[in-house]
């Protein structure tokens, strides 16, 4: 994600200058006037890092979860706005949230609304979560609105700490084993050829290719060390232009099994984000665009701003999203049933359910693939290194015999 500072107009004649993060410039200008601003400029922001502590920085998910909860239960207890604020800004903890909010509640004493005030920190609240809040605003039923996105943020949240929990331990064993390899190649095996120099003894040919590779490896860290960071430090480069994240991502999705997976959970998320934006009472062209940032994929955003348009030419959404090819038929069936019944939020929700439990039975299945397979490549790769090195001890122990 990039930070743009955009200059906008709004319905009601003020201009604006704000920053707002999106995968790309294109992107971001269709948000914006999907939402009914007028985009005047749009420029990259300059030293995004030495910037971010300025913007406002970010929030956890569980923290943003937690203040969304509290600020529920005040808001249904009758309190006004900001008294609210107030009870909120009395029990956090100093930080940039908390700053935050005595900003809010500064431009809501001033006479702006809860939304628009909130709007001024892109980088600490979604855009999303904003468009709630002025949904519930305009429709007066703010608490029932923030109680459903609140619903929203709990099931991506549970979502989000699954997918987590089931690559944590695989890359705590990547990260064991390439550790345990590293030291045998650039410590061990230097020492036992030592050894096996001076005692002039004849090495079997799977030793001779270990100490060729641990050679090789040592003598060649001026090189292949300043390459390896080289090569990584361009392609990170590559990989944060429009172009080469857009390749990034269409290659992620081609990935054996994970492409697959990858493009069931970008759609589950898809599916609750527009369910809960049409059951906010956002209009459906608005609640696609705004949805599609969830995607997090370039490609699937990119067949999605396709689809949008053909629902502005007056298409179906069913029809729509069925020449994306990225909508399986049964979602694509599941959406047409509700379009036509009037019931879209509840198929959605539906279509969203059965594919965070696909989801979830494919997570099961690559942590019980991967789990096992991982020991067995850990035990025969450390295991064949000690053995090559040991088998000449056990051939010049014999002939000592």
């Amino acid at each position: 994600m990039s930070t743009y500072r955009c200059k906008i107009g709004t319905s009601d004649g003020r201009v604006l200058e704000k920053e707002f993060e999106s995968e790309s410039r294109v992107a971001l200008q269709e948000s914006l006037e999907g939402q009914g601003f007028f985009v005047f400029k749009i420029h990259k922001a300059s030293l995004q890092w030495f910037r971010k502590g300025a913007a406002g920085g970010s929030i956890s998910g569980r923290r943003f979860l937690g203040l969304n909860q509290e600020m529920l239960v005040l808001i249904r207890s009758g309190l006004p706005i900001l008294q609210v604020l107030d009870t909120l800004v009395d029990r956090m903890e100093p930080g940039n949230l908390l700053n935050t909010l005595q900003d809010i509640r500064s431009d809501i004493k001033g006479g702006n609304s809860l939304s628009d005030a909130f709007e001024r920190f892109p980088k600490m609240f979604p855009q999303l979560y904003v468009a709630s809040l002025r949904a519930g605003e305009q429709s007066g039923d703010l608490p029932i609105t923030l109680a459903r996105y609140i619903e929203y943020q709990k099931r991506v949240e549970a979502i989000r700490a699954k997918v987590r929990s089931a690559t944590f331990y695989p890359m705590l064993l990547g990260i064991a084993v390439t550790v345990v390899v590293a030291f045998l190649l650039l410590y061990v095996i230097p020492s036992f050829t030592q050894v096996y120099a001076d005692a002039n003894v004849q090495l079997p040919l799977l030793t001779r290719m270990v100490i060729a590779l641990a050679n090789g490896l040592v003598s060649g860290l001026p090189v292949w060390v300043p390459a390896l960071l080289i090569t990584f430090f361009l392609l990170r480069a590559y990989a944060h232009t429009d172009g080469g994240a857009f390749q990034v991502d269409r290659v992620k999705l081609k990935l054996p099994f994970f492409g697959e997976m990858l493009n069931e959970y970008a759609l589950s998320t898809f599916c609750r984000t527009f369910a809960t934006t049409l059951a906010s009472g956002i209009p459906i062209v608005q609640a696609m665009q705004m949805s599609r940032a969830t995607l997090n994929n370039r490609v699937l955003e990119t067949h999605l701003s396709a689809a949008v348009n053909r629902i502005n030419e007056g298409a179906k959404i069913s029809e729509a999203l069925e020449q994306t090819g990225n909508f399986p038929v049964i979602a694509i069936r599941m959406i047409g049933v509700g379009e036509t019944s009037g019931s879209l939020v509840d198929m959605l929700t539906d279509v969203s359910e059965y594919y965070e439990d696909e989801v979830e039975r494919r997570l099961d299945r690559l942590t019980t693939m991967v789990e096992p397979l991982m020991m067995m490549t850990m035990g025969l790769l450390i295991g064949g290194i000690v053995i090559a090195m040991y088998i000449p001890i056990f051939q010049m122990s014999s002939t000592v015999q």
